[in-house]
């Protein structure tokens, strides 16, 4: 359905061309598959200051004000777009095809209670979503950031938000409750403070009824709490409807469990009431206005799981026809749903009831930390490829689920093994860390690299912890972390390209590359165990068939075994570790592997 801009998007979103065919630019990326694209995601505030004139993000004052502070992990930085800009160089080079950034949009510079305030270099408190914000630049400087990843054949994929805005929103009640959660039940939206005798929104028949009929018959927001906003903060929202707390549920903050998760306010930032049309429109016609005046190529969709299903069923069909009418086929929406265990099914459902074509593969993230942290064997992940049919599409479909080993939230790959094996040593550390990326770049999916953890980064931590800086930093508690594979510090410059991870990655790019079938082939599993040990998988060209063996040892000492694969195999060319020349009888190849090693092996010679 074709979603025409409102006036008050279109007044304040200045036109730029999507199409770059103008200016020369060989748009023959788009026709990649989301399957094989090596994603990299970045905070940009933490990768690179290419201007320190916009530090302070056009504020004057203290860091309480401009959020600027670079001693603090909670505070802005310095990094910005002309600094992403400036390092696409060193991301080709590593074999980047896709860039997946935090947030840009103008943020609340500060907000948090007295004495834990922080800042919003994340980008995920917003009050203007149609602009960068002024400390990241302009919105002619994110123009050149695409274009100049456009010339790369690199795609830009923007991380969106819908679930809510800033914290703007109080409520007069509040010092008294704690803004705890007020439920539906015992705050109805009939009745003013849930108070029996009280009559408000007459005629109003329930968030169920999703039509714009309905919710005109909502106009009073105060059925659980009174909302109020601060007199300096009235017209702070932009396009101006998100300043009317009548699009917000207003019950107090979420537990993240049962139906607050989906009508509570996320750590007290003003939950979006998606159930009403207007916010519907109005979400569709914001980012619909991103893809059309920058000519971006996906979304990371925050706090997925928050927001009730409907509105993706309607929000997601909108940008990809957005996307297809801008000449942009292979546009990627990939939601954010958490999930702490292997088991896919949880995830899928996204995929089937909200719409989502992917979700960032939480399952994959846990069964590697399982494997690699906590000493499981390797059927755990036989278990989840398994789960792969859950998908809305099936097995096809989990090709282009983005897979990942650590991020911003829960901290990184190397962080989490640490975590678990308090004993592990720095050189045992590394080893594990280069084996979880040699899986993470030949598994099925779309695999993400958190920025940093190509340049041994180790945080102390999840959230803030685990969001260090690659240009010097002045931050105690992150110069003061011991980084595997190198003699730096995040005091340092940090963009070696001779680092052994950006060399391992780079590597692997290379191979997944010229090799389909490691990128967007159908998977078999050939061999798991009970134990740490062997695990392994065919991969098989989409074009030819060809077959590929690929093999890893998860054990922390040396293994030797046989591996099944295709009956008509006869030899194997070595991609890269060590692999058997030849089978050792139809059906099966031995392969002896040292400890955390592996095998990405071609067949090359097949019974005629």
């Amino acid at each position: 359905m074709k979603r025409l801009l409102a006036p008050l998007i279109a007044g304040t979103l200045m036109a730029c061309s999507a199409s770059q065919a103008d200016n020369g630019v060989d748009m023959a990326f788009r026709d990649r598959a989301p399957s094989e694209e090596v994603v990299y995601f970045v905070l940009p505030d933490r990768f690179e200051n290419g201007d320190t004139n916009n530090d302070f993000g056009g504020l004057e004052g203290g860091s309480l004000t401009t959020g600027f502070d670079p001693t603090h992990k909670g505070f802005f930085h310095g990094g910005d777009l002309k600094g992403l800009t400036a390092r696409l160089d060193y991301l080709e080079r590593m074999g980047i095809t896709a860039i997946w950034f935090a947030p840009i949009f103008q943020n609340k510079p500060v907000q948090g209670p007295d004495g834990n305030k922080s800042a919003g270099y994340h980008g995920y408190w917003v009050t203007d979503f149609t602009r960068p914000d002024a400390h990241f630049g302009t919105r002619e400087e994110f123009k050149a950031f695409v274009e100049a990843a456009h010339a790369r054949g690199m795609k830009v994929y923007m991380d969106i938000i819908t679930n809510h805005t800033a914290d703007v929103i109080g409520y007069a009640e509040g010092e008294a409750t704690g803004y705890a959660y007020r439920s539906k039940a015992d705050f109805p939206y009939s009745r003013k403070l849930g108070l029996e005798g009280s009559s408000i929104n007459e005629g109003f028949l329930g968030d169920d009824v999703q039509t714009e009929e309905n919710f005109a018959k909502l106009t009073d927001p105060t059925y659980a709490y009174t909302p109020i906003i601060p007199d300096a903060e009235k017209s702070v929202k932009v396009p101006a409807w998100l300043n009317d707390p009548i699009y917000y549920h207003n019950r107090g903050d979420t537990t993240f469990k049962g139906e607050d998760s989906r009508f509570g306010d996320f750590v007290g930032l003003d939950d979006l009431f998606t159930a009403n049309p207007r916010v519907v429109d109005g979400m569709i016609e914001i980012y619909s206005a991103w893809i059309r005046d920058f000519g971006i190529d996906g979304f990371r969709v925050d706090t997925a799981r928050h927001v009730n299903p409907e509105f993706w069923q309607k929000f997601v069909p909108a940008m990809l026809e957005t996307a297809r009418e801008e000449g942009i086929p292979n546009f990627h929406i990939f939601g954010e749903v958490y999930r702490d265990d292997h088991d896919n099914g949880y995830i899928a459902q996204y995929t089937r009831r909200d719409g989502f074509p992917a979700v960032l593969d939480f399952a994959f993230q846990q069964g590697m930390r399982e494997v690699f942290a906590k000493g499981q064997g390797t059927y755990i992940l036989n278990e989840l490829f398994d789960g792969d049919v859950l998908y809305e599409g099936g097995e096809e479909a989990a090709l282009s689920m983005p897979t990942f080993l650590g991020n911003h939230d829960m901290g990184r790959f190397s962080t989490l093994i640490r975590n678990d094996m308090p004993d592990v040593s720095q050189a045992e550390l590394l080893a594990r860390v280069k084996l979880g990326h040699a899986m993470l770049m030949t598994l099925r999916g779309s695999p993400v690299v958190y920025y940093g953890d190509e340049q041994g980064f180790v945080g102390d931590g999840n959230d803030q912890a685990a969001r260090e800086n690659m240009f010097p930093s002045q931050t105690d508690s992150y110069n003061d972390n011991d980084l595997i594979g190198t003699d730096a510090t995040t005091a340092d410059e940090n963009f070696d390209e001779a680092h052994p991870l950006y060399q391992l990655i780079a590597e692997f790019a290379a191979i997944r590359k010229q090799h389909s079938a490691l990128a967007n082939g159908r998977q078999v599993v050939r061999h798991y165990e009970q134990e740490p040990g062997f695990f392994a998988v065919s991969r098989f060209d989409p074009d030819s068939g060809s077959e590929y063996l690929v093999v890893f040892n998860t054990a922390d000492e040396a293994r030797s075994g046989n591996v099944m694969l295709g009956y008509d195999a006869r030899a194997l060319e070595a991609l890269s570790g060590n692999c058997p020349s030849a089978v050792t009888a139809p059906g099966s190849a031995a392969f002896d592997l040292p400890a955390l090693g592996w095998a990405i092996c071609r067949v090359s010679e097949t019974a005629q």
